[in-house]
């Protein structure tokens, strides 16, 4: 404990110490005391024992004269020290211990600046405390603020400079807000966010609000920070309320076993003032009369506190100000309601309340309340979410009431206004206006390597196309699988057999992507990791296995020698599923809470799917373990995928006879598209999903990557000459049954080596191409197309 009292006697300032700790049974007290009347050390040491000793506070602490022990100290005094701030550079001449010195400010002269020489209490000499610069005004200008560097050591002093610098600045210009903005945006990404901190910056955020400044091009930036302190305020109590003119912050750190819903809502407020605010710990469907803004949680949004150690914790926040919320592409207003989605990076959305008359554009009409979950993504709640707000001005018999939220894709993303996803119950009155939102997770999450976020309705068409994508391929892969395994004939050759575990494994990832967001929704913390470790493993053996496929399609058509590799399959396998199994088995041995419903916290926002989705939620394990991963098989698989090309290109250029074979230009061009599928040359499309392009590569990523199980049913099936047959064979009666005829034993009969010629060329002439075990030429064309083109996928 470390108290400090000052009296004129001693005996009764050493009286008032110890009776600070009065409560406990016994304790031992160091403390440093100064005789002001400066008497000789024995004196002192005598008369500070005898008032220690005896009976203090009416006999309720006791001390033992001999527990005491006095002891003289020489403290020195503080030496010269220049001190460098944004205030000017002072420079502090030699103090005496407890003595404090003043000098001139350096801008502003008719104030000063002080500093006390104190005693340092652990070491027991003397030392210079801060010095107190509040009279002095700052020595440079709103506009050098982006000279200045913000560190950890100086983030507090930055914030002062910027409420100086405000008073006396009055309306800022459009790059000195922006530079504000960033200043702020910095302390808190290098600071740790105290109360006192927080609320400093909340009071310029709530200055800035206030101003007559153009607020539109860092609306943005400002929501962001605002939810940054939300989340980052480090207090040990269960809630702290931060109250401003025109801002209101309400944070609460819950308990999810406790949770039964959360209402916030401010009953009043006027322009200028602090907003007065309330918190119910349940939920309110219908607000109390005269609240002039509402949101209310259900109790089954616990689903989405974040897993593990991590602090549950959930922020309300209220603007008082409609500046904020202008639209560039518009002249008129609206009034948000944030959602429940992960305040990280510009990633929340807000809901709207507002009137229209036929003539004239959007006009804004009520204040705005927001709720977030701190590093979490909250969609598809059992129960919704209902917001109220009361109009600013009632609603007219023509007026048009619609609820909407704020996209800060919009306008290049400087935000605006967007109708989708939000929902206004017919109870809506002249007075106010009740909303209700329940938030699709797309086929891109499982590599969207920015992991920035898109607008609700294209997130909602990708997810559909992710969605009947992989259900199609699901289906044809399974159809798939059943011929192969089947009809023994079609699985003989290395090739088929590597086919049918790519196929198990893209089946598997196109299942648990489907089941996903159904399984999350349990809100199992358990089997959420399950989920997205299964994921995770079946989306890494489905590009092992693609990889594995060129390695092979490497050393039958390229690297050509008479070595018998023993085990050659089983090989493959133990590859092909074992790396994936030791990479998923590292992650869960390492951080298990890698793996979650949200994303990382430097991410994840970045995600914004409108279910819950359980994958990983560590940036950190998500770019080493799946894009570096995926990077490095697609970067193979793109070499091999030239060098066969050239190959083939070389077969063909010493075979004159096939040149300008319309037939075998279409073979040709058919079978680049069987190994673009076969290889998941489709796959590099994620990393160019940046920018203005990052959407329309999403879109081509979804589709042709979700329906890659279909394209390998059909290049691999369908139009196999030697499936069709065993399917016409087996599966057909009448005029369309095929008999087991001679040309398929030929087939079958070249096709069948042994196993030194499974894997190897005796020659790479064209001759033997067409009769390894990688049979990459088409049976269906072979005979029409003599070059045998090497390189599609055969049975």
């Amino acid at each position: 404990m470390t108290t400090t009292v000052t009296g004129k006697d001693p005996g009764e300032t050493i009286q008032k110490w110890t009776a600070e700790l009065r409560h406990e049974k016994r304790f031992r007290c160091t403390f440093q005391v100064e005789d002001a009347d400066a008497r000789n050390v024995t004196t002192t040491q005598t008369l500070i024992t005898d008032l220690l000793s005896g009976n203090h506070v009416d006999e309720e602490i006791q001390v033992d004269r001999r527990d005491v022990h006095v002891s003289h100290i020489d403290p020195g005094s503080c030496h010269k020290d220049t001190h460098e701030s944004f205030w000017g550079v002072y420079k502090w001449p030699i103090t005496e211990v407890q003595m404090t010195k003043t000098m001139i400010c350096e801008k502003n002269h008719g104030s000063r600046a002080s500093r006390k020489c104190e005693l340092d209490g652990v070491t027991e000499k003397a030392k210079w405390a801060k010095p107190n610069l509040k009279a002095c005004k700052p020595v440079i200008t709103i506009s050098e603020l982006d000279k200045v560097t913000v560190t950890a050591n100086n983030s507090a002093d930055v914030v002062d400079m910027i409420k100086n610098l405000l008073g006396d600045e009055g309306d800022l210009s459009d790059s000195q807000v922006a530079t504000v903005v960033q200043k702020l945006d910095e302390v808190l990404w290098v600071s740790t966010v105290t109360p006192q901190l927080g609320g400093d910056i909340v009071n310029i955020i709530a200055d800035i609000l206030v101003s007559n400044s153009d607020l539109s091009a860092v609306a943005n930036e400002i929501l962001g920070i605002t939810d940054s302190i939300g989340d980052q305020m480090d207090f040990p109590e269960e809630s702290l309320n931060v109250t401003v003119p025109s801002l209101a912050l309400s944070l609460i750190n819950v308990d999810p076993e406790q949770f039964q819903g959360l209402t916030f809502g401010v009953s009043s407020f006027s322009t200028g003032l602090d907003p007065e605010t309330f918190v119910n710990q349940t939920f309110l469907r219908r607000p109390c009369d005269g609240t002039v803004a509402s949101i209310s949680l259900p109790q089954s949004l616990h689903n989405f506190f974040p897993q593990g150690n991590k602090k549950k914790r959930v922020q309300f926040h209220f603007y008082g100000i409609q500046e904020l919320f202008k639209e560039t592409m518009k002249d008129g207003l609206l009034i948000s309601k944030e959602s429940l989605q992960q305040m990280y990076s510009s990633s929340v959305l807000k809901f709207y309340d507002h009137s229209q008359d036929p003539a004239i554009n959007w006009t804004l009409n009520s204040y705005v309340v927001s709720a977030s979950v701190n590093n979490s993504n909250v969609s598809n709640l059992r129960d919704p979410v209902v917001v109220t707000l009361r109009h600013l001005k009632p609603k007219e018999k023509n007026d048009k009431v619609e609820c909407v939220y704020w996209d800060f894709q919009k306008n290049d993303g400087s935000g605006g206004w967007d109708s989708s996803g939000c929902e206004t119950l017919p109870t809506t009155s002249a007075y106010q206006t009740t909303c209700q939102c329940y938030h699709l997770t797309h086929f891109g999450v499982l590599l969207d390597v920015s992991r920035t976020p898109i607008s609700e309705a294209d997130q909602e068409i990708l997810t559909v196309i992710s969605y009947l994508g992989c259900g199609v391929s699901s289906i044809f892969l399974g159809i798939s699988l059943l011929t192969y395994v089947v009809f023994e004939k079609l699985r003989s050759d290395y090739p088929s057999k590597i086919l049918i575990n790519l196929s198990v494994a893209l089946l598997g990832l196109n299942l648990v992507f489907l089941l996903d967001s159904w399984l999350s929704s349990f809100g199992s913390y358990g089997l959420c990791i399950s989920t997205a470790a299964t994921l995770h493993y079946f989306l890494l053996a489905s590009f092992t296995w693609m990889g594995l496929e060129a390695v092979h399609m490497y050393f039958a058509l390229v690297k050509v020698f008479n070595v018998y590799v023993p085990f050659y399959i089983h090989k493959f396998c133990a590859l092909g599923w074992g790396i994936p199994l030791v990479i998923v088995c590292l992650v869960l041995a390492i951080e298990k809470e890698a793996y979650g419903s949200v994303l990382s916290e430097a991410s994840l926002d970045s995600l914004q799917g409108s279910e819950p989705f359980c994958w990983i939620q560590s940036n950190v394990f998500f770019y080493v373990t799946v894009v570096s991963f995926v990077l490095l098989v697609l970067v193979f698989n793109v070499v091999v995928f030239i060098v066969v090309l050239v190959q083939i290109r070389h077969m063909q250029t010493n075979k004159p006879a096939t040149t300008g074979n319309k037939h075998c230009a279409m073979h040709d061009l058919r079978a680049v598209a069987s190994l673009t599928f076969l290889l998941g040359l489709t796959w590099p499309i994620a990393f160019f999903t940046w920018g203005p392009a990052r959407v329309p590569m999403l879109y081509l990523f979804s589709v042709l990557n979700s329906l890659q199980g279909f394209f390998i049913f059909v290049f691999h099936c369908l139009i196999k000459e030697n499936v069709r047959k065993q399917w016409r064979i087996h599966l057909c009666c009448g005029r369309f049954r095929l008999n087991d005829y001679s040309d398929w034993s030929r087939s079958m009969t070249m096709g069948s080596k042994t196993k030194q010629n499974q894997l190897v060329h005796r020659s790479p002439s064209v001759k033997s191409v067409n009769t390894s075990s990688r049979k990459i030429s088409d049976d269906s064309t072979t005979a029409s197309c003599s070059s045998g083109t090497p390189y599609q996928q055969g049975a």
